[in-house]
Order: structure tokens, then C-alpha cells, then sequence
């Protein structure tokens, strides 16, 4: 059985190309937003001057890049009448429920109870039927696996699932389009769906640096262990940087392509949401704010004149004044 899971990663993997993510964004591409981007310095944070750049796409359809995957997932794959079902730690849920009202797909969305209160609301907004299951995505994931075997509906995965990391690595493409002349990109971790979407359409040719929290180092557990393995799930982030581990599919492409790990504090995080807030008026959830935490806390410090790049990749957050 193990030489058999194998072979069907090895096989999702090699359809986890550049040309196949050029087509799915050719499929997706009437249903998501091509989301902007910001120019800023370093030195507006107080750090060493730099040129940086902010891809902002906490401004997507859903409020997070979750989106794209989703789509990819219900427009490449086949969806019986009993419709979709989803385990999610609250962005993927937003996403898989605002894109089957698109389509008028029913969508049931499985959620732990450590969900914020607004990707909760977001979800029963656009109409899908919405259902707590434990403390953590794992419990919700394997909640909804029973929903999947009795319903026959179609599991949409937030991370694992070759669509998935096909649409995610839609946001690569569009930055290489937009910014062809950054050095490096710093983007947050969970599951791994978007680093390995993004790593698999940059190849090496831009620099790629994961980022997590410490209290949830799902992708640096596994990087130290040389497979996924489980790893603690706690902190500020904890809906949406906290499954147990990454993906299998995601994993032999950071592998190959993710430059390295930064582990950031749950403080450091808080303090690059204000940052965000007090220097550019961008709302980012704690987990979107994690690629900044890593530069405004210097655990990344680029080299003089390296073009950096920052992934804000979700606003799904209840108000908070950041102001104070």
C-alpha cells in the first residue's frame, strides 16, 4: 500500500507544472480577481532601506487566495448533485462556500471551533450549510471524511489536492507577471497548499522563504524529519496556519524549491498587523501577517539591495484597532 500512495503522489506531482498552472488560470480566470500589488521601502518600518513589494491578495474574492484553489476544484474536477464538502480552519471554507454559490453547487463546510467568529459569518453568507466539529482542523477534516463516505459528495481539500495547489499557484504566476524582477518572496505555511503552488511555478528561478509560527511549525517539522510529520498546532494563527502537517503533495516541492524556514513569534506577528495597519492601512489576519513578521523582526534580513516581496494573503479577521 505504500508503494502505491507513493506512486500516486509522484504522479500528482509531475502534473504540477507551469503549463498545467497556466491552464488552470485560463479556467479560473473569469471568477478571481488579479490581485495588486504595492511598492513600498523598508525603510518606512524602520529597517535597513530596501525596495519592497506587497502582493496584496487579502484583496481577493472570499478576502484570501484560498479562492483559487477552490475554483480550480470545482471547475477541473467532475461535482456530483450531492455537491461539496470541505474541512477547513476557516479561509478555505469562506472559499469553497463563495465559490460553489458562484456555481450553484451545494457546499457543506466542516469548521473546529477555534474558527473566528468572521470566517464563520462568512460562511453561512454565502449560503453553505456550516457545522462545527472539535477543537482543530483534524478533527474537522476527519468529520467531514464521514460526511464525504455517506453523502457522496465531493471532498475539496485545503491543501492536499493536486486542483488545489494548481490554483494556488496562480498567484506565482501573476506576480512573475507583475514583478519579474524580485530576488525573493516570503509566504506564510500551514498545509502548504500555497508555498507549494508558488514554489511550483517558480522552480528556483525567484528565491522562496517559508515562514510559520513557532507554535505551529508544520513545514519546519518536516523539513527536520525529511517527510511530513505532525507538529504542534497552537498560537494566534491557529485557524489558519495550524493543521497537523503539510501536504504529501506539497512536501517534495518545497523540498526542492523552498529556500529555508523562518519561524516567527506570535508577539512578532501582532506587531507586523499594526505595522500593516498604522504604516499602509492594509488589514491582514495573523497568519497573512507572518511573511512581514519574519522582515519587521529581522529572522529574514535580506542582503543590501535585494528585492523583497511579501505575500498578504487573507483579511478574514475580525476588527481589531490596531491603533490602540
Amino acid at each position: 500500500m505504500a508503494g502505491i500512495f507513493a506512486g500516486n503522489v509522484m504522479e500528482q506531482n509531475a502534473e504540477i507544472t507551469r503549463e498545467r498552472i497556466v491552464a488552470t488560470e485560463a479556467a479560473i480566470r473569469r471568477y478571481i480577481r488579479h490581485t495588486p500589488l504595492l511598492k513600498s521601502d523598508m525603510a518606512d518600518f524602520g529597517l535597513p532601506p530596501g525596495p519592497l513589494t506587497f502582493k496584496l491578495e487579502m484583496l481577493q474574492h472570499s478576502g484570501s487566495f484560498k479562492v483559487r484553489g477552490a475554483f480550480a476544484n470545482l471547475l477541473l474536477r467532475e461535482t456530483p448533485a450531492t455537491g461539496v464538502v470541505a474541512a477547513s480552519g476557516g479561509n478555505h471554507g469562506v472559499a469553497v462556500a463563495y465559490a460553489a454559490q458562484r456555481l450553484g453547487v451545494p457546499a457543506t463546510i466542516f469548521l473546529p471551533d477555534i474558527t473566528s467568529p468572521a470566517k464563520a459569518e462568512r460562511i453561512r453568507g454565502y449560503g453553505a450549510r456550516l457545522i462545527f466539529a472539535g477543537t482543530r482542523y483534524a478533527d474537522a477534516l476527519a468529520a467531514s471524511e464521514v460526511d464525504v463516505a455517506q453523502t457522496g459528495a465531493m471532498p475539496v481539500h485545503a491543501f492536499d489536492q493536486k486542483e488545489t495547489l494548481l490554483g494556488q499557484g496562480t498567484v506565482g504566476m501573476e506576480l512573475e507577471q507583475d514583478a519579474p524582477d524580485i530576488d525573493t518572496l516570503l509566504v506564510a505555511v500551514g498545509g502548504g497548499g500555497l508555498i507549494g503552488g508558488i514554489a511550483a511555478w517558480y522552480r528556483g528561478a525567484t528565491r522562496v522563504i517559508a515562514v510559520e509560527p513557532e507554535l505551529s511549525p508544520t513545514l519546519h517539522a518536516a523539513f527536520e524529519a525529511g517527510q511530513p510529520v505532525d507538529a504542534p498546532a497552537d498560537g494566534i494563527a491557529a485557524d489558519s496556519l495550524a493543521p497537523r502537517r503539510v501536504g504529501t503533495l506539497m512536501f517534495p516541492i518545497a523540498r526542492a524549491h523552498v529556500e529555508r524556514v523562518v519561524l516567527v513569534s506570535d508577539d512578532a506577528i501582532r506587531q507586523a498587523q499594526a505595522a500593516l495597519w498604522s504604516k499602509l492601512r492594509v488589514v491582514a489576519e495573523p497568519g497573512a501577517a507572518a511573511p512581514f513578521a519574519a522582515l519587521l523582526s529581522e529572522k529574514y534580513r535580506p542582503a543590501p539591495d535585494e528585492r523583497v516581496a511579501v505575500l498578504i494573503c487573507g483579511a478574514n479577521t475580525t476588527a481589531v484597532n490596531f491603533d490602540g
